[in-house]
């Protein structure tokens, strides 16, 4: 039996705890905590009127491939105030997944940042479908947010177990690829 760290980043209200409760095979962990009036003045719900919870640590599940290899998720919280806690949620990651409302482009573009420039962490973006729908092209996407063309980006329901799982074995599929890659 193997055992994989894997991050699931991404900004405010894009589906990173939704992604972890749906795969999880054990009761997730969440650090959700109700959103208070003092919030408001951080966090843009405008696009986002429903949201009453936000993290404000991490979220941890766990998921069994294969009978062979666990995973363990770690969901990073979205807004610029939490991120003092990335460096620890990151270290000893294989992978990383940002997950993108593509609604909500800008959301996404500290995390992006995040991952490239700490190179040693591979990622895949995920685009989740709200709605069933995305409003651009996944090559819209990659070009406004500047992705590398060797980077998956893959669309999902982070709701449907099969779908976000799908995600996570594209990023194993990602990571493996890269490790087996030669050096210099």
């Amino acid at each position: 039996m193997v055992s994989a760290k894997v991050v699931i980043a991404g900004g405010f209200a894009a589906g990173k705890t939704t992604l972890v409760k749906s795969v999880s095979e054990i009761p997730p962990v969440s650090t959700e905590a109700v959103m208070t009036e003092a919030s408001r003045e951080h966090d843009d719900l405008s696009s986002t009127p429903d949201k009453t919870t936000t993290t404000v640590a991490m979220d941890f599940g766990r998921l069994t491939l294969e009978h062979e290899l666990i995973m363990y998720m770690f969901g990073t919280p979205g807004q610029a105030r939490f991120w003092f806690m990335w460096d620890d949620i990151v270290r000893g990651a294989v992978g990383a997944v940002i997950v993108v409302d593509s609604r909500r482009l800008a959301e996404c573009f500290d995390a992006i940042d995040y991952f490239e420039t700490n190179q040693t962490v591979p990622y895949i973006v995920a685009l989740n479908r709200f709605d069933g729908e995305l409003p651009y092209t996944v090559d819209q996407i990659r070009e406004a947010l500047e992705i590398a063309p060797e980077v998956p980006i893959v669309d999902f329901d982070a709701r449907d177990r099969n779908s976000a799982g799908g995600v996570l074995k594209e990023l194993l599929r990602y990571t493996l690829s890269r490790k087996a890659e030669p050096v210099g």
